[in-house]
């Protein structure tokens, strides 16, 4: 089991939406059966039968093992992924672009930045999974509290100065065989957590 698969397919992502679906996937996590599943969610086994199929069509989840009951077959089925995210990319030319408005001070901008990283990242996880190799990332997630709207401008200004001159220093237009990579830097309000249910 992938700890994070990216969605890329639409259909496969309007399957994972389906409540139902997306419960059975949670409970997936660890392998289960048709009847073993039907008990916690609620539903008939043949009910749970028919979304275990169309899960396992759109190959978010995966016979483990098939176990022999009496004069019929058991399957016990794993989701694919511990968790779950859909790429933007399923959306198609509605997908959000940065480049259709690069305000760096737009709320808008930022989430069409978020849906590239999301998109580019997940297209990197799936490649690098087939070649069985890793991707070379990093990230930086903190919070900061500003005492005024003068203090983050200033942050701000002071942070897009220090990027700049870092991407400066270390940016090899010539260099041979270097690889170009996204940096990306985010500021922006925090929300309230939410209760997992």
């Amino acid at each position: 089991m992938q700890e994070l698969t990216v969605i890329a397919d639409p259909a496969a992502a309007g399957v994972s939406l389906d409540p139902i679906r997306a419960r059975l996937l949670a409970e997936l996590v660890e392998p289960g059966s048709a009847s073993t599943l039907a008990a916690k969610v609620g539903l008939a086994r043949q009910k749970v039968n028919y979304h275990l199929r169309t899960l396992e069509e759109h190959g978010l989840v995966e016979l483990v093992e098939e176990r022999r009951k009496g004069n019929m077959t058991e399957r016990v089925m794993q989701a694919t992924a511990a968790s779950y995210v859909i790429s933007p990319a399923t959306l198609g030319a509605i997908a959000p672009d940065p480049g259709q408005a690069p305000d760096r001070l737009s709320a808008r901008w930022l989430v069409a930045v978020a849906a590239r990283t999301v998109r580019e990242v997940g297209e990197l996880l799936a490649g690098a999974r087939r070649a069985g190799k890793r991707v070379a990332t990093f990230a930086i997630d903190g919070e900061i509290r500003f005492a005024t709207a003068a203090d983050r401008a200033a942050f701000a200004e002071e942070l897009a100065d220090a990027v700049t001159a870092l991407v400066g220093k270390y940016h090899d237009e010539t260099a041979p065989g270097g690889r170009p990579h996204r940096v990306v830097v985010a500021v922006h309000p925090t929300t309230p957590p939410t209760e997992k249910p």
